[in-house]
């Protein structure tokens, strides 16, 4: 009999992700049944929304549950099929999590054209990341031609595209991110019009310096402190588009401390889900796919070798180890 692995949640954190968190299984491959088809994984991404689900606690999805294959997006090629709209070879994105293998009805997947965008980007810049930060900058933030733009968490997978969004439109792009390594990263690859490097210790005085017109949206990824001295920075009616609090994705609480500059330069600030706008995702995928095959968007990926270095690469994510769009390659 045929098997693959797969990782599934085996406990919830305690506070940290601990690698004895998953299990790695060996299950059979299953018999396809009409319309159904089978997929390899060639590549799966990671992202800080897999930290909320391994919690059960209410929040905009079900938490992940116990011992199933832990959640996420993926690239792969059709092996077999019974679904008369895909044919073996055909390159598709779906949502079959930390596995080498998944069945889908074709409901869900799309079909990818490899010609002139890399089959990996369509899980960073030309996928649920790319979307994230397009959705964030154009529906949110909205800016206008001369604004100046804050990221957090800047050489990220998000992040990283904001900035060269906010460049295209005419903005002045400014990022935070860990390290100088990063910081150089973006401005000199990205474009990006200045970094602060967060690790340093002088946060405060080097926005200050990078923003000197003061901020009209900030894209937060991270919360806390840097959140913070965002909000000190902020122009009147600012726009905030809250992506990811990662500052507080191992349980610890996220307080806003200066929420009085809400009141004070009447910022607007929202939250976002980008799997509830999918009416929006053919014009932006369109765009990003654009300028990814152009050269006009550039990226950067972390890799990781085979499903058991999963565990650990995500690990790595939290703690702000990877550099741009961490993957799992599997194949």
């Amino acid at each position: 009999m045929k098997t693959y692995k797969r990782m599934v949640l085996a406990s919830r954190p305690q506070g940290h992700v601990v690698p004895e968190n998953f299990r790695l299984e060996e299950v059979p491959v299953p018999t396809l049944k009409d319309g159904e088809l089978l997929v390899r994984v060639h590549y799966l991404s990671l992202d800080p929304y897999m930290r909320m689900r391994m919690e059960d606690v209410k929040s905009y999805a079900a938490p992940q549950a116990i011992g199933e294959t832990m959640i996420g997006g993926t690239v792969g090629e059709v092996l077999e099929s019974k679904n008369p709209k895909f044919a073996v070879g055909d390159k598709v994105q779906g949502m079959f999590g930390w596995a080498e293998m998944g069945v889908s009805d074709g409901a869900l997947l799309r079909k990818l054209d490899t010609t002139h965008v890399p089959l990996s980007a369509y899980l960073g810049s030309v996928g649920m990341p790319g979307m994230t930060a397009w959705y964030g900058l154009t529906q949110i933030i909205q800016p206008k031609e001369g604004e100046t733009i804050v990221v957090s968490a800047a050489s990220g997978a998000v992040g990283s595209v904001v900035g060269q969004l906010a460049k295209l439109r005419g903005c002045r792009a400014v990022g935070i991110a860990g390290g100088k390594e990063k910081c150089d990263y973006v401005v000199n690859e990205l474009g990006f019009d200045a970094c602060i490097d967060y690790k340093a210790g002088n946060l405060k005085e080097e926005l200050a310096k990078a923003t000197p017109n003061g901020i009209d949206g900030v894209f937060e990824n991270v919360g806390g402190e840097i959140f913070d001295a965002c909000l000190e920075r902020m122009n009147p009616f600012g726009r905030i588009a809250l992506c990811g609090m990662i500052a507080g994705y191992d349980g610890e609480p996220s307080p806003i401390r200066n929420a009085r500059f809400f009141l004070t330069m009447r910022l607007t600030m929202r939250g976002f889900i980008v799997s509830e706008h999918m009416d929006l995702w053919p014009q932006g995928l369109k765009e990003l796919g654009t300028l990814v095959a152009t050269g006009k968007l550039k990226f950067r990926e972390s890799v990781a070798q085979g499903l058991e270095a999963a565990p650990e690469a995500f690990i790595g994510l939290l703690k702000g180890r990877n550099f741009g769009k961490q993957l799992v390659k599997l194949i």
